[in-house]
């Protein structure tokens, strides 16, 4: 059973310490001094009892220190923010004067309980979702997704880079950050998430750096934000490019000085958290434009990672699509579709606006009103597969030689990947150097 350490200089309050233990489904240890203590740092946390004697706090603290004792939160009956200043520069975690502060000593010690339960089990949980990210089941072998790959492999072991990934909706940003969580040193610690852009402005800020109790109407009880509920592990944070100027501010500085300060809080919380924000957005547009501030844009992309679209990464996505009808047809317990010359001619002519996110849900839809075989209007939601791609001055020449019409091709999709020669030739199919020779009029029949 794990245990409430309580190194008691009072009698004062000493009811309480046998409740607050059963309440995290804990046993209290109580002794005078950290030699009765014993090693303390397994414990769910470490109290300090001082009320009555709190001029002893400071030299017991140091005392605790030199015993390897984790920072202790501190109780006294004086409420004096002076006193709370003055055992935190000393080394206490928390200063809390009973009995008006017995709620909040509660909550402290609740959530000290819960933080060290997640961890527990996410060790457990770690070498499992460790194999259900691990790169190696990512899918794709064009240049540019292997890019990504190999940038993200070389920053797993430092867990404390903070990494931006950028890319279009769909193309499995989120995946990449809980590869990089659960492939790394911080695997057994918290990966929580935010969407910046899913949560009203007004509650972004309490949502991130949690409140005091009455901090605002409705603030009840106080509540820890998301950068303590990631203590130790990951904070991914979602198209952060939405996230208001006025908290931009604040996120810098939890990521330059490790502290967060809760809505209402006098004093901050250290706090330990590798942070992957990602965006859709052009954030080097949104910071020459005024919506982003540029010095939190050179501290967010320390290590940036671009995730190709779909459409840029050539056979990617007959891979993806068998991959997809695989996983589909057992989940539904029906036969696996076949990637007939139409389909595939289909999903390689079709943009993918959606980008991955698109391909599965297309194909879950005509696996589920296929008849054992995609038709590729139920892949594309009713409408038909985009034309293949059209050069500058029109339709592909037809007819014509095939000369020709690799040629044409060869431009159009030039022109579809924003002039990204590594792009177009992974899309075509074909060696860079080839497509260099298509678009020079030099390439000789095969």
């Amino acid at each position: 059973m794990s245990i409430l350490a309580v190194v008691a200089r009072s009698e004062s309050f000493s009811a309480l310490w046998p409740e607050l233990a059963a309440a995290v489904g804990a046993q209290a240890v109580v002794a005078e001094s950290a030699g009765e203590l014993g090693p303390a740092g397994d414990a769910v946390a470490v109290v300090l009892s001082v009320a009555g004697v709190e001029e002893e706090a400071e030299p017991v603290l140091r005392e605790l220190a030199a015993a390897g004792v984790p920072a202790p939160l501190v109780v006294g009956a004086r409420a004096d923010h002076r006193l709370a200043a003055a055992l935190i520069r000393a080394g206490a975690a928390d200063y809390f004067a009973l009995p008006g502060d017995v709620q909040a000593l509660r909550d402290e010690v609740g959530e000290r309980a819960r933080r060290r339960e997640a961890q527990a089990a996410g060790g457990r949980l770690a070498a499992a979702e460790r194999q259900a990210f691990d790169f190696t089941r990512i899918i794709g072998r064009s240049q540019q997704l292997r890019a990504a790959l190999d940038r993200a492999a070389r920053i797993i072991p430092h867990g404390r880079a903070t990494v931006l990934v950028t890319g279009e909706t769909g193309t499995g940003k989120e995946l990449m950050a809980q590869a990089i969580h659960y492939n790394g040193p911080r695997a057994a610690a918290p990966f929580v998430d935010l969407n910046c852009n899913a949560i009203p402005a007004n509650l972004i800020e309490s949502e991130l750096f949690g409140h005091e109790k009455g901090a605002f109407t409705d603030a009840r009880t106080a509540k820890p934000g998301l950068f303590e509920a990631a203590d130790g592990g990951t904070l991914f944070l979602d198209e952060i490019g939405d996230l208001p100027l006025t908290l931009q501010g604040k996120i810098l500085r939890a990521l330059e000085e490790k502290e967060v300060r809760r809505v209402g809080a006098l004093r901050g919380r250290t706090v330990d958290v590798r942070v992957v924000a990602a965006t859709h957005v052009d954030l080097a547009a949104a910071v020459a434009r005024g919506e982003f501030r540029e010095d939190l844009y050179y501290r967010l992309s320390v290590i940036p990672i671009h995730l190709p679209p779909l459409r840029a990464r050539g056979d990617d996505v007959i891979l993806l699509a068998e991959h997809f009808l695989r996983t589909l047809s057992s989940q539904y317990g029906l036969p696996v579709p076949a990637v007939t010359p139409e389909l595939r001619r289909a999903l390689l002519s079709h943009p993918w606006p959606g980008n991955v996110r698109e391909l599965r849900n297309g194909l879950e839809r005509a696996v589920l009103l296929g008849d054992g075989q995609i038709d590729p209007a139920d892949l594309f939601h009713g409408s038909a597969p985009a034309a293949l791609p059209r050069d500058t001055e029109g339709a592909l020449p037809f007819p014509a030689t095939l000369d020709e019409i690799e040629r044409a091709a060869a431009f159009a999709m030039l022109e579809r990947v924003d002039g990204n020669k590594s792009a177009a030739a992974d899309a075509l199919g074909i060696s860079r150097s080839r497509l260099y020779r298509l678009l020079e009029g030099t390439d000789d029949p095969e």
